[in-house]
């Protein structure tokens, strides 16, 4: 329930921070990308959180603390008979003192669980977000080719052209002021 609960409000806090980033709204197929980036991200991240829950609970249940039970008292004379069946050789009064105490542990593993389970989402899911949420989008647009990368800008093909001809020209221009100032500076 946490889980899902953290999950829905990282959603809703990615498509409000997408909708109201003013420089996104001029590229609607790469505010697209972003947004099912993040979301991908972060169904992960849901995932991850499941996957530590489940390992938390596994942990408690397949490793009692024995320290807990050595508080029990052996005592023979607090009510057993050693010569009887395990069910005839207590008391009433002994095995709820015993079932009480079980009881007590399972309060305890429980209040553990009910204080380590909110932070291991927290961990999993929002600290992750905060520190790699578009990491795996990044990667992957490293990867793209200029004809994907303009796509994703919903670019005219014209105005892609003419800019890719001006960062030519521009180049020549710094390739030419280095070669004036080389000459400029060995007189």
């Amino acid at each position: 329930m946490w889980s899902s609960l953290v999950h829905a409000l990282l959603k809703e806090l990615v498509h409000k921070a997408i909708s109201e980033t003013v420089e996104l709204k001029q590229y609607p197929s790469l505010r697209v990308e972003v947004g099912n980036a993040a979301i991908e991200s972060l169904d992960r991240m849901r995932d991850e959180s499941k996957k530590a829950t489940l390992q938390l609970v596994e942990m408690e249940y397949s490793y009692l603390t024995v320290d807990f039970f050595r508080k029990l008292p052996q005592d023979i004379e607090k009510g057993g008979n050693p010569t009887h069946s395990i069910f005839d050789r207590y008391n009433d009064s002994y095995l709820r003192r015993i079932g009480s105490n079980v009881l007590s542990y399972v309060h305890m593993v429980c209040g553990g669980l009910r204080n380590s389970i909110p932070k291991s989402i927290v961990y999993c899911q929002v600290r992750e977000a905060k520190r790699s949420l578009l990491d795996h989008f990044f990667t992957d647009l490293g990867k793209k080719e200029g004809k994907q990368l303009g796509s994703l800008l919903d670019e005219d093909p014209a105005i892609m052209q003419r800019r890719v001809s001006l960062a030519k020209r521009l180049e020549l221009y710094r390739a030419a002021q280095a070669e004036i100032d080389s000459v400029a500076w060995s007189k």
